[in-house]
């Protein structure tokens, strides 16, 4: 089944194909980094517009390079969670090509196509895993048994560790998106200059919270000069505290479920230093840790694609129903031999 993926959740455009037998035959994607940049965050009304005048030349590019309109036989969308008017600019499209080429259409979770990013690997994990799925809207532990089938172990109960990175970028006169530019700046930090807490860790449990954390660096800086150097020493002391926290909280749910695949994916999941302690603390405890590329951490079409071929090619369908969930839990999801999704 050959399958196309509309991903508008947020302040990315993009598009891909993905076929069963082939894999990944093409994806495009458009930021609007630049676009909000100016406003030091996203703007919902001029992601929604930029989503109308990208979508459509993006799309053209991906089925010219795919074998065209005749050959797809499945489409999926984004439905939520996200901006409204941005899951509804792709809700829309996919639904109108759905029936104008008359092949089936389903909307799916964008945080879901996050989980799955790293089957589009070579060498995809199996199931069942461990997954961390940390990005800028979400940070949350779950057991993944299979398609839909996942069980939340913890979840941030205010910021997740992505917004966390872009508000304490934004403190320290970073632009938008922050949290790779914070990253960039941690490369020049000093160690042990600053010290901050890990939130959570010292208590049981498997849930988050980081929006302590801005507060932390508030206080730290308060009465200091702002040179550069300053910056990059508490960026650097921001960067570890998430990093440890995340570490931390993966090695007792690990140790939890005795899980010997962990999966990372989400936008913080391209942070390299994450990255290697991760790896690091995967060596030590013999579990296997996976990560999609780069490429597919962040928001993309290909991720959608792979989730909507996943579903449809079980036989499971949607309605022609435009529509966009901005707040979607994912203990909503249910396997693929449930039948409808959104």
């Amino acid at each position: 089944m050959r399958v196309l993926g509309l991903e508008t959740s947020c302040d990315e455009t993009a598009v891909a194909v993905y076929d069963g037998a082939a894999g990944l035959l093409a994806h495009e994607l458009h930021s609007q980094a630049d676009l909000h940049s100016i406003y030091g965050g996203v703007v919902p009304e001029l992601a929604s517009r930029d989503h109308l005048r990208k979508l459509l030349p993006l799309l053209k590019k991906v089925l010219e390079s795919s074998g065209g309109p005749g050959a797809i036989d499945g489409i999926a969308c984004t439905t939520g969670p996200g901006l409204a008017g941005a899951l509804l600019v792709g809700s829309s499209v996919a639904r109108s090509l759905a029936y104008a080429w008359d092949v089936p259409c389903i909307g799916v979770h964008h945080m879901e196509g996050h989980l799955l990013a790293p089957l589009l690997e070579p060498d995809p994990p199996e199931f069942p895993f461990l997954a961390l799925l940390v990005s800028g809207g979400h940070t949350l532990l779950a057991f993944v048994r299979g398609v839909g089938q996942y069980e939340v172990l913890g979840s941030s109960l205010d910021d997740a560790a992505g917004e966390a990175f872009d508000k304490t970028a934004k403190l320290l006169g970073l632009g938008y998106p922050g949290g790779p530019q914070l990253a960039a700046l941690a490369e020049r930090g000093r160690p042990g200059v600053f010290n901050f807490p890990r939130p959570m860790t010292e208590r049981p449990g498997l849930d988050f919270s980081f929006s302590g954390l801005k507060t932390a660096v508030v206080v730290a800086l308060r009465g200091r000069a702002l040179d550069d150097q300053t910056r990059a020493d508490a960026a650097l002391a921001f960067e570890e505290a998430v990093v440890d926290t995340l570490v931390m909280k993966s090695r007792r749910a690990i140790e939890a479920t005795d899980a010997r695949t962990l999966v990372v994916a989400g936008g913080v999941g391209a942070n390299r230093r994450l990255r290697a302690r991760m790896l690091a603390m995967g060596e030590r405890h013999g579990v296997r840790v996976a990560y999609p590329r780069a490429e597919f951490c962040t928001d993309n079409a290909a991720m959608i694609a792979l989730l909507g071929h996943l579903r449809l090619a079980a036989g499971q369908r949607g309605d022609l129903a435009i529509s966009a969930r901005a707040r979607w839990s994912m203990s909503e999801l249910v396997p693929p031999s449930a039948g409808l999704q959104s």
